[in-house]
């Protein structure tokens, strides 16, 4: 079961965020960056409360987001799994065997067909579709790519999240602490 079928993964970016998903029934959480420092206790404090992070790469503070940099984290921090839209990074992820996110953003049709052909070179475990308030899309990514879908950005309402989940979103990803709701 993809992430032990939980539906919706709160993205959080303050360590009191991290602490109320600490406190909550959901078993994965998405830090989004961070001061590189503090990375290694977080990811530490959630294991002793029996919670994985999936860590978004291109926005840590500190750190030059290459494969390099992806090792270090694979290595040293050791999330369950790492977010970015570099497909250097999502590569030397998979070759560590944690969780590899590959971050997309719908900007026009003409990005949208050069990242199937990278999809299908690198093949990440995920892809993270961004805007995720966009079905059609949802859809069309996941049946071209064969690859999971998960679902963020303006994510805003409980209607977005059944609307992204019905479109064949895996999961979706939001700050918004109001929606975090459901736990499978």
């Amino acid at each position: 079961m993809l992430l032990n079928g939980q539906d919706v993964l709160p993205a959080v970016h303050k360590l009191k965020d991290v602490e109320a998903v600490l406190a909550s029934p959901f078993s994965y959480m998405v830090l989004l960056g961070g001061h590189l420092g503090q990375l290694k206790n977080i990811v530490d404090l959630a294991d002793q409360h029996g919670k994985k992070v999936l860590l978004h790469a291109d926005l840590i503070d500190g750190l030059k987001n290459d494969e390099f940099a992806a090792e270090f984290l694979c290595q040293s921090i050791r999330p369950a799994g790492i977010i970015s839209t570099r497909t250097s990074v999502i590569g030397r992820t998979k070759q560590n065997g944690l969780i590899a996110i590959q971050r997309l953003f719908l900007i026009d049709s003409d990005a949208l067909e050069r990242s199937y052909t990278v999809l299908g070179k690198n093949r990440p475990d995920f892809i993270e579709v961004l805007p995720g308030v966009i079905p059609d899309m949802i859809s069309e990514v996941k049946q071209r790519s064969g690859i999971p879908v998960i679902a963020g950005g303006l994510i805003r309402t409980q209607d977005h999240i059944r609307q992204a989940l019905e479109a064949g979103a895996s999961a979706i990803t939001t700050s918004r602490k109001e929606l975090w709701k459901t736990a499978d």
